[in-house]
């Protein structure tokens, strides 16, 4: 049996999580969560590679020239919103009978909003 997938992160990649994943305290010890956050970022890159291979094949499938790869990947990897976004979800959450540490979070967006305004 082999465990040479076609989906295999390089040795290097691997390194690099690793090190991103230490603490930067004097004995180096690794977080509680480490396992997790190595595993996400495995499953990501996994599925990045996965979505990559597949737009490829869409290019060089489509006898008329459509975008279906760009439409595919806009839908698989959508931009997050904006944070003017958030503040205005947020702003219009507000008066929904929050309680406090639901209105902390959206407070926090706003001001971070309003924080990136010119004066």
């Amino acid at each position: 049996m082999t465990n040479n997938y076609p989906i295999t992160p390089p040795p290097e990649l691997v390194e690099q999580w690793v090190q991103a994943t230490e603490s930067n305290d004097c004995i180096g010890a690794f977080p509680t969560n480490f396992e997790k956050r190595i595993c996400t970022a495995a499953a990501r890159w996994g599925a990045d590679q996965e979505l990559e291979a597949c737009c490829v094949w869409l290019r060089g499938n489509d006898p008329y020239e459509h975008d279906y790869h760009q439409m595919l990947r806009t839908a698989r990897r959508p931009k997050p919103p904006s944070l003017k976004a958030q503040a205005l979800t947020a702003l219009s959450e507000a008066d929904q009978g929050l309680n406090e540490s639901e209105w902390q979070q959206r407070s926090d967006i706003i001001r971070r909003a309003l924080e990136q305004l010119d004066d």
